[in-house]
């Protein structure tokens, strides 16, 4: 039974993270493409997914800003455009946000 689990777990594990590549421009510096090897997007992108998940009516970036208090925005704003292409998330609408301004409505599918 344990199998199962851990087969059904690896293949989830498939649909998260971006290659480094994805994440720099050949003319970044070098920093940049360290920095690109190094972050965790399979885990990031896991997070945000499951905490817009959270959210049966979709929610806004706010939201889910609000929940990883302790990333850095960039880290957590990042994972929206990536579970989209992925086709793992849609924009239901807008709203808006604590400083007023819109935001598209994320909603998992």
């Amino acid at each position: 039974m344990n199998d199962i689990f851990n087969n059904m777990k690896q293949s989830m594990d498939r649909f998260f993270g971006t290659p480094a590549f994805k994440l720099v421009r050949k003319e970044d510096p070098t920093t940049s493409h360290q920095a690109a090897v190094v972050v965790d997007t399979t885990k990031l992108e896991k997070m945000v997914y499951e905490a817009i998940k959270k959210h049966p009516d979709g929610c806004i970036s706010d939201e889910i800003l609000d929940k990883f208090q302790k990333y850095p925005y960039s880290s957590i704003t990042a994972r929206y455009k990536a579970l989209l292409d992925k086709d793992l998330i849609e924009i239901t609408g807008v709203r808006r946000g604590k400083f007023g301004r819109n935001q598209r409505i994320m909603k998992a599918k």
